[in-house]
């Protein structure tokens, strides 16, 4: 992907995680423990490397999204690697959970929260007028799709996805 930060003129180069869409099974769980238990809540869970970089200013990231391990261990979390243009050492490593409270590591030995994503505003999105975007921009390309799957005409949808 890319974003570009028009106050800054900046263009940043992103690749993203996977998406996995996960459950406990319930029947692995009786068959190995011999125990009884139910079925889980499905999530969807972010596993994967990436990398952010900036051409104008030479700063990059490595990204890691953590999977579940099968026992024990958390959702979501999230480790990172800040670093300077030219430099092989981070002067910033991030940890924590992508959905929740993330905390940075300083080359100075500074320890602060990174980001709390529960606690930063919904800003709604800015969308060009499906009239005024060219005929493969998301929206207008998947339109047909969308309003179909809205009037719960599945049927529709699939036609217009093909």
């Amino acid at each position: 992907g890319c974003v570009t930060c028009l106050d800054h003129d900046e263009h940043y180069i992103l690749t993203f995680p996977n998406g996995y869409g996960r459950q406990v099974n319930a029947l692995i769980d009786i068959f190995i423990f011999n125990a009884l238990s139910i079925l889980t809540v499905p999530w969807i869970e972010l596993g994967g490397e990436c990398s952010i970089s900036c051409s104008k200013t030479g700063y990059n990231a490595s990204i890691v999204f953590h999977t579940k391990p099968f026992y024990g261990g958390k959702k979501h979390r999230i480790t990172a690697d800040i670093f300077s243009p030219n430099d092989k050492k981070p002067f910033c490593s991030i940890e924590g959970e992508w959905n929740g409270i993330m905390y940075a590591k300083y080359s100075t030995g500074e320890n602060a929260v990174f980001i709390d994503t529960k606690k930063m505003p919904t800003i709604k999105k800015k969308v060009r007028k499906l009239e005024d975007q060219d005929d493969f921009e998301s929206r207008c390309l998947w339109k047909d799709v969308t309003y179909n799957l809205k009037i719960r005409d599945i049927d529709a949808a699939t036609a217009a996805k093909h």
